[in-house]
């Protein structure tokens, strides 16, 4: 029997179908036509994991090119918009069928809305779509395997910045490394959400386990190595959307900011349980880390490198090309050393060390904006997610689950002060540097 096809549950747009008159520029087509225009860009945008704020601003512009007015309501997934002309109104509800992040067609979409008011007003609406069909079908810049082995970098980058050592690293670099790959297989083919998260997480989590049994067997180091089993699946954590969440709530986009947030706690907690209930079949438990005997020079010079292999890692998972990725991790070398030096040199609590050193990424990101003409969004945002509190976020939920709860509220509550810290220290910088950021307009 042929395999039966799955219907689609979001219904595709045929966007080059509304154009009616496909001779005239889009200055002279209908307000229906422009709306369809500045609907996709928008729809688009929040296809990128940019933050609510951004879309707007990019559907304003389009919008004051057309000579209407545009009136837009932003969620995580969908856009809920309105154009006036004068004498008519237009109004749409867009959505997207997934979310996740793709700073490469970001910038691609960045670039062709600030060259709209040279480029753009002389092209018909059938042009422009095309030229917006172009940019869509940029996907992924990598394949599955060049993604796991991104995820199994920042990973085995991150288990050395939480403390581990050379068994820790090599064990987690392999077990994200296949945990992601398959993530990236499950999602290529539209697997659903919580499918994708446990299935990797669960691989990432026996890989890790079975290379520490086989290395306890076969050449006698100590079970106590099993602490990084946690860092083998950090490559879930949501660290785009928590962070950018918090952006947009601080400019009142409540709605946007809200479905953010709770989309990313809902992640974390699928893979947290995910990572609990396999630590309990795998007789796993997050011990401390063993002393790894470095000075205060050697701990510096290994943090700077790397907190750049481990960005540069969650860089290229959000699809970004190799010079953003590399600009990004530079920032977040410089950055993320800062904070986890201000921990250990000082009695500065790690809250205030997160807010520190993602506003560090924030003026060094905007001070390197004018040279490499990238979107502020994807280098400051991959900077400064290697900061995000994975692991405290997994000892909550492991102790929770073991009713050990005045553990688990310890843990939890560092979490959510480091992930409230973040995006607050993006924000200021954005502020000090951004006079367009500046006003509540």
């Amino acid at each position: 029997m042929p395999e039966q096809t799955i219907k689609r549950n979001h219904m595709a747009i045929p966007w080059h179908d509304y154009i009616q008159q496909k001779q005239l520029p889009i200055t002279q087509a209908s307000l229906s036509e422009k709306a369809s225009v500045i609907g996709r860009i928008g729809l688009m945008l929040l296809s990128c994991g940019t933050g609510a704020w951004r879309v707007r601003s990019s559907m304003n512009t389009i919008s004051e090119c057309l000579g209407v007015v545009c009136s837009a309501d932003i969620g995580l997934m969908s856009v809920e918009y309105t154009c006036f002309d004068g004498t008519e109104s237009f109004s749409q509800s867009l959505c997207l069928t997934n979310t996740g992040v793709n700073t490469s067609k970001l910038n691609r979409l960045e670039r062709f809305v600030a060259d709209f008011p040279e480029k753009g007003l002389s092209l018909t609406g059938e042009q422009l779509h095309s030229r917006l069909d172009d940019i869509e079908q940029i996907h992924g810049l990598y394949s599955p395997l060049a993604l796991g082995f991104a995820a199994a970098l920042a990973c085995g980058a991150f288990t050395f910045l939480l403390g581990g050592g050379l068994w820790e690293m090599f064990f987690a670099f392999l077990g994200a490394g296949v945990g992601n790959t398959i993530r990236c297989k499950l999602t290529k083919h539209h697997f659903t959400l919580f499918l994708c998260i446990v299935t990797s997480v669960a691989a990432a989590c026996l890989i890790y386990a079975g290379c520490l049994r086989l290395a306890e067997m076969f050449l006698g180091i100590s079970s106590q190595h099993e602490a990084g089993y946690i860092c083998s699946m950090l490559f879930i954590v949501p660290g785009f959307p928590f962070i950018t969440s918090g952006i947009d709530l601080a400019k009142l986009d409540m709605r946007s900011g809200l479905e953010r947030l709770a989309y990313a706690v809902l992640v974390v907690m699928v893979a947290t349980l995910a990572a609990w209930m396999m630590a309990l079949l795998l007789h796993l438990t997050p011990v401390d880390f063993m002393n790894l005997h470095l000075n205060t020079t050697q701990y510096l010079v290994l943090r700077l490198l790397f907190s750049f292999c481990g960005v540069f890692g969650f860089s290229v998972m959000f699809n970004s090309p190799v010079k953003i990725a590399a600009t990004a991790a530079a920032i977040g070398a410089v950055s993320n050393t800062l904070r986890l030096e201000l921990v250990d040199l000082s009695t500065c609590p790690p809250a205030i060390a997160a807010f520190l050193g993602a506003l560090t990424a924030g003026l060094l990101a905007s001070l390197l904006k004018a040279y490499v003409g990238y979107p502020r969004v994807s280098i400051t945002v991959p900077s400064i997610v290697i900061m995000v509190p994975g692991l405290y976020l997994y000892k909550a939920i492991y102790n929770l689950g073991i009713m050990s709860l005045s553990d688990a509220a310890v843990w939890m509550t560092s979490a959510l002060l480091i992930i409230a810290a973040l995006p607050l220290g993006l924000i200021f910088a954005r502020i000090v540097t951004d006079k367009t950021f500046r006003y509540c307009t």
